[in-house]
């Protein structure tokens, strides 16, 4: 009888480790166990991994440079030119390449800015309440109200065309987004039972906002920024088709690029494939991601 007891014992406590193990893995090792096993978020994965790397390595990669002469005007894709080449007879497979990084830098930049000004709206809104939430809400109703691409056609138009500014107009169309979405998960959290115990024992609304409710919902705003870089690329080539892109335009940006091969449509079709292919593999690539890490992050969607 007492032989058996410390092995009781004994068991309980490997139990308890192994309890205490699984639990201690955490929020992120099971979303990211839960990640590898979605096959969509995975094929999402391979290909947002391609378009950065061939961004970030267009400099290395590409056969030729962006603005220089490689062949003859409007060639087919061939073993020297793999994408064929446009009305100037630049390499069109290299001037893609650096497309991406310009897709690249202006979305990744567009999207934290207006995650960065939009997290601090929601934060605010639901982390104050009162005025301050009623305030801010009323301004982010007015920028939901008018559709994003005309937002940020209005507001390119009137600063100009350029980097800075495209990026700027994409971030404040998506800026409304962030802090709904911010907002909507602070108020669910008010009246948890750790955010009431924090309150009860006096601590100020600053520190629990920070401490307390903010780190619990920032989930969402990382599937959120997914999802929304794909929709940034569109809308970056969008404003670039419409003429509100870079103001230089031999810029081997997607939406001009495409401005240029629409006249040759059917005599060189292969412009528009290959571009327009850019666009939406890139954009598949980071829908993808987006859902594999929202089915990964939310525990009631366990695969």
């Amino acid at each position: 009888m007492s032989s058996s007891a410390p092995s009781l014992s004994l068991g309980r406590r490997r139990g308890g480790r192994a309890v205490e193990a699984r639990v201690s893995r955490g929020l992120w090792a099971d979303a990211l166990r839960r990640l590898v096993r979605n096959r969509p978020a995975l094929v999402g994965l391979a290909l947002v991994a391609v378009f950065v790397v061939a961004a970030l390595a267009a400099p290395v990669v590409a056969p030729y440079g962006p603005y220089e002469r490689a062949g003859g005007q409007l060639e087919p894709p061939s073993p020297a030119h793999l994408f064929g080449t446009d009305l100037l007879g630049r390499d069109v497979f290299s001037r893609v390449l650096y497309g991406a990084q310009i897709s690249l830098q202006v979305g990744v930049v567009a999207v934290l800015l207006a995650l960065l000004t939009g997290g601090i709206i929601g934060a605010l809104a639901g982390g104050f309440g009162g005025w301050v939430d009623a305030a801010l809400m009323r301004l982010t109703d007015v920028l939901l109200a008018i559709p994003g691409i005309l937002l940020a056609i209005g507001i390119v138009a009137w600063l100009g065309r350029g980097m800075p500014q495209l990026m700027l107009a994409i971030a404040v169309t998506y800026t409304p987004i962030f802090a709904r979405l911010l907002r909507g998960s602070l108020l669910a959290l008010r009246e948890v039972d750790y955010v009431v115990a924090a309150r009860s024992i006096g601590a100020s609304p600053l520190r629990i906002l920070t401490r307390h409710m903010l780190p619990n919902a920032v989930t969402p705003l990382i599937v959120q920024a997914t999802l929304v870089l794909a929709t940034a690329i569109i809308d970056i080539a969008g404003l670039g088709f419409l003429g509100l892109g870079p103001p230089d335009p031999r810029t081997p940006e997607w939406g001009t690029m495409l401005v240029d091969a629409r006249r040759f449509l059917q005599t060189a079709p292969h412009i528009v494939f290959f571009v327009g292919g850019a666009i939406v593999v890139s954009a598949i690539g980071f829908n993808l991601l987006g859902d594999g890490l929202r089915e990964s992050l939310d525990p009631r969607l366990k695969r």
